[in-house]
């Protein structure tokens, strides 16, 4: 029914035969350097830091019960004062829990060495001029020092993720595809800290919330990969390693390029139509999923590959349990 409902899907093989561990060891060399950049690029020039993890002012913007605010025009006058990084979104009003349109967020940065009283004067006149009289309230600074606390919090976010993630692999399967599929992790978090730094991305607890989803997309797509992987190695007992490496691979190709091309789709829509809040997000998004499907491919796998795994010899049924052996390799 599925390749009835969608005609593009005919354009994928139903069966493939690509060799992907053959380029294993290129693709390493690819990966390595690739982080080694990355890394680097992360302490210099180093990450753009947003209004969390900097510092800077927020203030509630609103007009009477009925009228709206304009908050490209409200963004347009906070962004001529250069204030770096500035986030305007409409909320609900306090009074009527309602988003009506005539209540919006305003958060900018500080510049170092000017007054914060000074500053957030100038951006109560420049908004007041761009969109008529409003009212200002709940004016608040956010020091360097709660700044610098959060941006700790969210690395160990993301530390946590990727123990708790090893944790579910080496308990589902071996030890080996645990560090496997760490070194996916691993591999796709430096690679879309990378892209943040090249393209100037705003890194921000949005920023922060879109590694971890490629963490959890990565780590599903791994999964997807290592099980089919186990279960060959099973069915196959005598076949060689890079032999089930590639078959299992291949076997579940289309499936991850459908996946992936579909998770794209979305966020490349979200990224043209989501507005400026939700551009970065997307993008990080939409490279760490093709970065994952790489790394299910070409990171996990052969680690696997250069370790080993202990395969048992021939059972009648092979849902029995298989009895361990020497590891073997290619």
């Amino acid at each position: 029914m599925a390749m009835r409902g969608w005609p593009l899907i005919k354009l994928l093989p139903q069966k493939t035969n690509f060799q992907f561990v053959k380029y294993a060891r290129y693709a390493a060399v690819l990966s390595v350097v690739l982080c080694v950049a990355s890394i680097v690029a992360c302490f210099y020039p180093g990450l753009n830091m947003g209004i969390d993890f900097r510092g800077g002012a927020s203030m509630e913007v609103s007009k009477p019960v009925g009228q709206s605010i304009d908050l490209e025009r409200v963004r347009s006058a906070a962004n001529r004062l250069d204030l770096g990084d500035v986030q305007v979104q409409g909320i609900a009003r306090r009074d009527t829990n309602v988003d009506d349109g005539s209540t919006a967020i305003l958060r900018f940065q500080v510049p170092e060495g000017r007054d914060q009283t000074a500053v957030v004067n100038q951006v109560e006149s420049a908004i007041t001029g761009a969109v008529g009289e409003v009212t200002y309230s709940g004016v608040s600074v956010v020091g360097s020092k709660v700044s610098g606390e959060l941006f700790q919090s969210g690395l160990m976010a993301l530390g946590v993720a990727i123990l708790l993630m090893f944790a579910y692999i080496w308990f589902r399967f071996e030890p080996q595809f645990g560090f496997g599929a760490v070194a996916g992790l691993l591999h796709d978090v430096v690679l879309t800290f990378g892209l943040i730094v090249l393209f100037k991305l705003e890194f921000s607890l949005t920023m922060v919330a879109a590694i971890l989803t490629v963490i959890g997309y990565s780590m599903n797509d791994t999964v997807v990969v290592f099980d089919r992987l186990r279960e060959n190695l099973r069915k196959y007992k005598t076949m060689p390693l890079r032999e089930v490496i590639d078959l299992s691979l291949n076997e579940t190709l289309s499936r991850t390029i459908i996946t992936g091309i579909t998770a794209v789709m979305v966020l490349a829509a979200l990224a043209v139509y989501g507005g400026e809040a939700l551009f970065g997000f997307s993008i990080a998004l939409m490279f760490g999923i093709i970065v994952g499907t790489y790394s299910s491919i070409y990171v996990g796998a052969p680690i696997i590959l250069l370790w080993g795994v202990k395969r048992g010899t021939r059972d009648k049924d092979d849902l029995k349990p298989v009895k361990l052996g020497m590891a073997s390799r290619p």
